[in-house]
């Protein structure tokens, strides 16, 4: 347990903030793009946080999604954020990437691309054909234009993917990425847009039983075998251990394995604002204000954030042994 006097937050390292609510992949895996109601985070909408950001003193946002790219004006939230030495990071399925790749420089420091495997597999799970070679059109689109922008990759573990680990990693040098990070896929949750809990078809859709759970634990071991390299240089961005954790995620899912939670402090460091302005403080836990009612400063230090956070014993709650993700930073001092 985190102790008292630390469940007042003075310090938020990351903020995730989701610009934009739609999205232009049909991923299995998500419902984000059933989602018909367009909302964004504007300039006006931010702009009266800032105060918050600097008393906090947020030094990394993430735009995440929905699609970051389908906002109306994403560069007037860089323009804002940029000046008060904030990192920014574009999380993208990369669909349009190309179309933007005169501006990513202005927009972000870096990018995080979403790559599922060999174009085939890629472009089954997004649901588009075609968004490998969209995907790679764009990442050739922005280096020529801005090589000094780091492009890494994200893979999210699941069904159709899970025997070609190995083969993405090859993906990802073929594509010249930065580096390439492995994510087991949430099963149990209703972020993303998804309905909880999910049908047993929609389930079985994405989640491995038994003998897969096996076979998954088999590719990474592999994977840490014939990849070390990768991962003693960061090219991986896993170790040994996180990767065994994805496995071992789907084998509790199976009932193989009891589900554990991940060493985590991400309520404490970290805050998601979704494109509605719903404050929460994780994907995965329960809204705890709304930036059009309160500053981002009085929601996470009001009645209710820090009631969850002087409660939330992570190793034991229901949404933590069962999340895919972790967040780990030293506490902030004085925090």
């Amino acid at each position: 347990m985190i102790p008292a006097s630390e469940h007042c937050i003075q310090q938020l390292p990351v903020l995730v903030l989701l610009p934009h609510s739609r999205c232009n992949c049909r991923c299995v895996m998500c419902d984000i793009w059933k989602i018909r109601q367009v909302r964004e985070i504007t300039k006006g909408d931010l702009e009266p946080h800032l105060s918050s950001l600097r008393t906090l003193k947020v030094k990394w946002v993430v735009f995440s999604g929905g699609e970051p790219l389908m906002h109306s004006d994403l560069s007037a939230l860089s323009r804002l954020l940029r000046p008060e030495g904030i990192h920014l990071t574009l999380l993208t399925a990369g669909l349009s990437l190309e179309r933007h790749a005169a501006s990513i420089a202005d927009l972000v420091d870096d990018v995080i691309v979403s790559i599922d495997g060999p174009p085939d597999i890629h472009d089954q799970i997004r649901g588009v054909t075609g968004a490998y070679r969209q995907l790679e059109r764009g990442l050739t689109a922005v280096r020529s234009l801005h090589p000094e922008v780091p492009i890494h990759g994200r893979c999210t573990v699941q069904k159709q993917n899970f025997r070609d680990l190995r083969r993405t990693v090859q993906v990802a040098r073929a594509l010249e990425l930065s580096s390439v990070s492995f994510l087991a896929a949430d099963l149990t949750s209703s972020a993303f847009n998804r309905p909880a809990p999910w049908s047993p078809e929609r389930h079985a859709e994405i989640a491995l039983n038994g003998s897969d759970a096996i076979a998954l634990e088999q590719e990474i071991e592999a994977l840490i075998c014939e990849y070390r390299q990768d991962i003693d240089s960061g090219f991986l961005v896993e170790g040994p251990e996180k990767l065994r954790r994805v496995a071992r995620h789907f084998q509790a899912r199976a009932n193989q394995v009891l589900p554990t939670s991940p060493r985590c402090n991400a309520p404490w460091v970290s805050a998601v604002i979704e494109a509605d302005g719903t404050v929460r403080p994780c994907f995965f836990h329960n809204p705890v204000g709304n930036i059009h009612d309160r500053s981002l400063l009085d929601i996470l230090n009001g009645e209710d954030a820090r009631s969850f956070r002087e409660t939330l014993d992570i190793a034991t709650n229901p949404t933590c042994r069962n999340c895919v993700c972790s967040l780990f930073l030293p506490m902030a001092e004085g925090a």
